[in-house]
């Protein structure tokens, strides 16, 4: 068997790395090939371009390289007929994904879409471009498969990976000895987001915020996890700006999951952190910001009140959100303040949370993998 993948940014990277291996169960000798990260290479996976070419942020990005993806996706829909696999399967990126798969499709080419777009969230109608493209859709939340069956799609609700990784009791000692925290103080981490205009857009605030908190409860100790030298530098470039140099920051490379764990409360940029903390039970409060333009287009088409993956599982406002203009320390340090005074509330949120985490741990992988196979087997 030979199957295609295309994954954008790290996170289908990592989904794509565990689906490939939970596929070889099932076919020892398949092939895998296409667009991918280093974890599908690490897995046996032949990378015709790098998967960091397709990560952009927001409208506005796509549009700036929209000629250097469209000649990537070109020259891979002529490869790909040239050459069919028995299936492919694209990764996420669904902007890039679903024209090509529908491409493929109506060249004979099997195809399925993993990790439904968000049209639930915005942009609906995309589900008819998706019935056009995808054989078969793989579902990371279990309310997703019925929107989709509506309009005679087939999806499956396969559950989702970090629900499988993460422990259902975090071990909070244990992230803070490794972390060199004292038990002590309380902490609160701050994650201003992995991408560098997320970074810079959230940065200063985030410093204000822990400015405020800290006049008002000094003992407090704050953690910033960053991935890159490039966001590291962004955010230490805020802290200059703000000659908040006496506040007790912490900035780690990585260990994002230990500072959550580690700490009281996260004050945390939209998007998949905002899962990761809520599956290791933590009170949170969100925040983002995007490219003004980004940002009025998505807000015209949007469908929920809520953006938090934690608030859109939950269905309600589980944790507070500030979004674009409602940006403000002052009611982002009142947000924590709160989660840090009230353990009653944050036990009954950890209930909550803890919910939603058994309804995601599916086995994910081997999940896909089985929805997977009967397109293989037609072959």
């Amino acid at each position: 068997m030979r199957i295609a993948m295309v994954a954008g940014e790290a996170s289908g990277d990592l989904l794509a790395s565990h689906l490939m291996r939970a596929l070889r169960v099932h076919l020892p000798d398949v092939q895998f090939f296409g667009i991918g990260g280093p974890r599908m290479e690490a897995e046996g996976f032949d990378s015709w371009w790098s998967a960091e070419r397709l990560a952009v942020n927001g409208i506005v990005d796509v549009l700036f390289r929209y000629r250097e993806l469209l000649g990537i996706r070109n020259g891979l829909v002529k490869r790909l007929r040239a050459e069919p696999p028995d299936l492919f399967i694209g990764i996420d990126a669904p902007d890039f994904n679903l024209g090509l798969e529908e491409k493929l499709r109506k060249s004979g080419i099997p195809t399925a879409h993993y990790v439904s777009p968000t049209i639930w969230a915005w942009r609906g109608k995309r589900v008819f471009k998706i019935k056009r493209a995808a054989d078969c859709v793989l579902c990371l939340f279990p309310f997703e498969p019925v929107l989709f069956e509506k309009h005679g799609v087939r999806a499956h609700f396969v559950g989702h990976p970090l629900a499988d990784e993460f422990p259902l009791k975090p071990d909070r000692e244990a992230a803070r000895e490794l972390l060199g925290i004292p038990k002590a103080p309380k902490v609160v981490a701050l994650l201003p987001g992995s991408r560098n205009g997320e970074v810079s857009r959230l940065a200063d605030d985030f410093v204000a915020t822990a400015r405020i908190l800290h006049e008002r409860h000094p003992e407090l100790r704050f953690v910033v996890p960053l991935v890159t030298r490039a966001t590291r530098h962004l955010f230490e470039e805020a802290i200059r700006r703000a000659d908040a140099q006496e506040l007790p920051i912490r900035i780690l490379f990585g260990h994002s999951r230990e500072a959550m764990t580690a700490a009281d409360a996260v004050l945390v940029a939209s998007g998949t952190a905002t899962l990761e903390a809520a599956l290791l039970k933590r009170p949170m409060v969100i925040a983002y910001r995007l490219a003004s333009l980004s940002y009025h287009i998505i807000k015209r088409l949007a469908y929920l009140p809520y953006v938090g993956l934690p608030n859109i599982l939950g269905r309600e406002f589980l944790v507070p959100e500030f979004i674009q203009d409602a940006v403000n320390p002052a009611a982002m340090a009142d947000a924590i303040e709160k989660w840090l005074n009230d353990r009653t509330a944050c036990e009954a949120l950890a209930e909550r949370f803890d919910a939603i985490h058994h309804e995601l741990r599916q086995d994910n992988a081997a999940r896909a993998a089985e929805a997977l196979l009967p397109l293989l087997r037609r072959r």
